[in-house]
């Protein structure tokens, strides 16, 4: 299985490496594009800078450059937060999208979005800082009416960004909880 694993604000930190080996040494063949140009970020206010820096149209472009040479073969979208809002929009975007893994993060749904039966997976702190219930609600209905096939899951009292091992987010029983469901997602996505 081909993925797309994007960073969130924090850039390509040691966290996203180690989730790409960890989605290798299940089998899969796993990209992670630096959207960032190299640069990381300690907070999420000098991710956010970053972010802002580039500008949201420049990010969204680089994600597609780097997605567009494996789109052909269906390619499984997956990111951090941040990143998840990316992969988000691209999996939307890609008619030949085997699946969407998104952890932390959601992204607005497009009114004319369309989705046929997409396996959608999502993990989320609960409660999230930046994820409301409301719009959590909004959002798990926009997706049913773009035709996705939708699962989340939530774990309570962990932190935000809770699979970064550096962060103080960081919640080891979610973490692995998270990852076991999610490899078990991405075999299904195989096995169909």
């Amino acid at each position: 299985m081909d993925i797309m694993l994007f960073h969130s604000t924090y850039g390509p930190r040691p966290a996203v490496e180690a989730a790409a080996e960890r989605l290798r040494a299940a089998g899969h063949q796993v990209h992670v594009p630096d959207l960032f140009e190299g640069r990381t970020a300690d907070t999420v206010e000098e991710g956010m800078a970053i972010k802002e820096e580039i500008g949201k149209d420049e990010l969204l472009r680089r994600a597609i450059l780097a997605a567009a040479p494996y789109s052909e073969r269906g390619l499984v979208y997956a990111g951090f937060s941040f990143g998840a809002s990316v992969a988000q929009t691209l999996a939307l975007g890609d008619d030949k999208a085997r699946g969407l893994l998104l952890l932390h993060g959601t992204s607005d749904i497009a009114e004319n979005a369309t989705a046929d039966d997409l396996p959608v997976q999502l993990h989320l702190a609960d409660p999230d800082p930046f994820e409301s219930h409301d719009w959590l609600t909004s959002w798990y209905l926009g997706m049913g009416k773009a035709g996705a096939d939708v699962e989340v899951y939530r774990y309570p009292g962990a932190g935000h960004l809770f699979t970064d091992p550096d962060l103080p987010d960081w919640d080891e029983a979610a973490a692995e909880q998270t990852w076991t469901i999610a490899l078990a997602f991405l075999e299904s996505l195989q096995e169909g």
